[in-house]
C-alpha cells in the first residue's frame, strides 16, 4: 500500500468519525436550545461524509465505512457510545473542539497528505484530499462565528455540495466556487 492510500484510508476513517461526532453535537446542541447550533453541525456532518465518500472512491474500497454511516442505527450506538464516553460537552466546548479539529485538518493532516499525493503523482488522490482540506477552512470559519455566540446563530437552511462538500448558509451559490457543481444540486440540511 502506498503512502497515498495509507493517507486516503486515515483520511476517510478521520471523515467518517468526525461525520459521527458533529451529528452526536447537533443532537447536544437541539438540547440546548441551539437550533443554529445544530443545523451547522448536521451541515457538517454531511459534509464529511461528502469527503469520505470521495475518498473512499479513490481508494476503490468498499463502502462499509459509507454503509455505517447512512444507517440511522448505527449512527445511533455511535452518538450513545460518544455520549458514554464523555467525548459531548456543552454546545460551546463542542463548537471549540470541532474549530480545533477543522483547523488541525487544515493546518497540519491534509498538506502533509497533499505533499505524499504530489510526490507519488496521484492526481485523484490530491484533488480529494485539496477539496477537503479547503472545505474544513469554510467550517472552522463557520465554527469560529458561531462560537463567539451560539445564541446568534440563526441560519435557517445551509447547502452542502454534494462533490466536494461546501457548505454555505442560507443560500447555495450559482455554482460551487470550488469544484463548480451547479446549485441545484447542493443538498440543503436544516
Amino acid at each position: 500500500m502506498s503512502k497515498t492510500e495509507q493517507n486516503l484510508q486515515i483520511a476517510l476513517n478521520g471523515e467518517a468519525q468526525a461525520s459521527i461526532r458533529y451529528r452526536a453535537f447537533a443532537k447536544q446542541a437541539d438540547k440546548e436550545g441551539y437550533s443554529g447550533v445544530a443545523r451547522l453541525f448536521r451541515a457538517a456532518a454531511v459534509s464529511e461524509k461528502v469527503h469520505a465518500k470521495s475518498h473512499q472512491c479513490v481508494l476503490k474500497a468498499e463502502d462499509q465505512i459509507i454503509a455505517e454511516l447512512d444507517s440511522e442505527e448505527n449512527i445511533a450506538i455511535a452518538i450513545a457510545q460518544l455520549e458514554s464516553e464523555g467525548c459531548i460537552k456543552t454546545t460551546a466546548e463542542n463548537l471549540k473542539a470541532a474549530l480545533d479539529g477543522e483547523t488541525d485538518a487544515f493546518q497540519k493532516t491534509y498538506p502533509a497528505m497533499i505533499r505524499d499525493a504530489v510526490e507519488e503523482n496521484a492526481l485523484d488522490a490530491r484533488h480529494s484530499l485539496e477539496y477537503a482540506m479547503s472545505i474544513e477552512m469554510v467550517h472552522a470559519k463557520l465554527f469560529k462565528k458561531a462560537l463567539r455566540d451560539p445564541a446568534d446563530v440563526q441560519t435557517p437552511v445551509y447547502h452542502v455540495c454534494p462533490l466536494c462538500g461546501h457548505t454555505v448558509e442560507n443560500q447555495s451559490p450559482n455554482k460551487c466556487p470550488y469544484c463548480g457543481v451547479d446549485s441545484k444540486k447542493f443538498i440543503p440540511v436544516d
